[in-house]
């Protein structure tokens, strides 16, 4: 079978990186776990207004991307913690510049949104 026709190699890289940190609460998701090993429950505080489905749903999406990594510590009750994978802190190194731009342009994009919806 010809592989070279395989759609997988017809994606571009900013697709297949939208696509892991696409949504809501992926990219906050990143940027707390770029702090160290979190709870989910401390992640549910950091993350203000996620509910815990969706909470979950996102981490086991990170987890099959691979940039998350879910260790289960057998304690009782039983212990999770929830970190960047190595590919994970690349891609928050990735994900930096992006913030930064976002600061840098803060009072500017807030105006702009506030006028657009007023």
């Amino acid at each position: 079978m010809d592989t070279s026709s395989d759609t997988a190699h017809d994606v571009c890289g900013m697709s297949l990186a939208i696509d892991v940190v696409g949504g809501k609460w992926k990219l906050h998701l990143m940027w707390a776990l770029a702090g160290g090993p979190q709870r989910f429950g401390q992640l549910r505080k950091l993350l203000t207004g996620v509910s815990e489905k969706v909470l979950a749903e996102n981490l086991r999406q990170l987890e099959g991307s691979g940039v998350v990594h879910r260790e289960v510590y057998p304690e009782i009750p039983p212990r999770v913690e929830y970190s960047l994978t190595p590919l994970g802190e690349e891609l928050e190194v990735a994900l930096r510049p992006l913030e930064a731009w976002g600061d840098k342009n803060r009072q500017e994009l807030l105006e702009n949104l506030l006028a657009s919806v007023g």
